[in-house]
């Protein structure tokens, strides 16, 4: 089908009036059609609204990537469309655990791709951080809270991890003959192990 057919057959099958050329932005990817848009240019197109999308990021895309409405999503998580939709829009998860699990299986999204689509993967970042430096016992309910995965897991995960890092930081010290630890051993290693933490993390959970 051209551009102009598409924006003909949206406009008279779904009522929505576009040109070809935005169709051609579309395609291009210089612009992006809106949910309803995006429904409509699935049912002219004849397949589902998620083979439109590129890998899904956004809470919304996952949404859409399944074909869920906001009222069918939110009776699943147990709360309002309204509220739903503001998380959603706002890219901030602001449900509980149980809701981040249900959540999880509704969209057939992993562990990894919820803290993705909520934003989360920074706050992560800087909780691993600290969970294999210092006493990774503190941070197993912060952890939990983040990632929709079972506590006790996440607890063996952390303890795994931290023990990893003690590991390297045997391993890689060094001394000289005077005992003085020698420039840029331990230190380098360590930052590079902390970098990979987050992907350690998810690999080690076996997600």
């Amino acid at each position: 089908m051209a551009p102009g057919h598409v924006a003909y057959g949206l406009g008279a099958q779904y009522g929505i009036q576009i040109t070809a050329e935005t169709v051609m932005a579309w395609e291009r990817g210089v612009a992006l059609p809106g949910e309803r848009e995006l429904m409509a240019l699935a049912g002219v197109l004849w397949c589902a609204p998620g083979e439109l999308l590129a890998a899904a990021i956004t809470l919304r895309e996952h949404r859409l990537a399944r074909d869920i409405t906001v009222d069918d999503l939110a009776r699943e998580l147990g709360t309002t469309g309204a509220a739903y939709l503001r998380m959603e829009d706002s890219g901030r998860w602001r449900g509980n655990e149980r809701q981040a699990m249900a959540l999880c299986e509704a969209l057939d999204m992993s562990a990894a791709q919820f803290v993705t689509a909520t934003g989360r993967n920074e706050e992560l970042a800087e909780l691993l951080n600290r969970a294999v430096t210092t006493r990774w016992q503190a941070y197993v309910r912060p952890v939990a809270k983040l990632v929709p995965l079972d506590r006790v897991l996440v607890q063996d995960v952390l303890q795994q991890l931290q023990s990893d890092y003690q590991a390297l930081m045997v391993t890689t010290l060094s001394w000289d003959s005077t005992g003085r630890e020698r420039s840029g051993a331990s230190g380098d290693a360590g930052r590079a192990f902390l970098d990979r933490v987050v992907e350690q993390f998810w690999r080690t959970a076996g997600i």
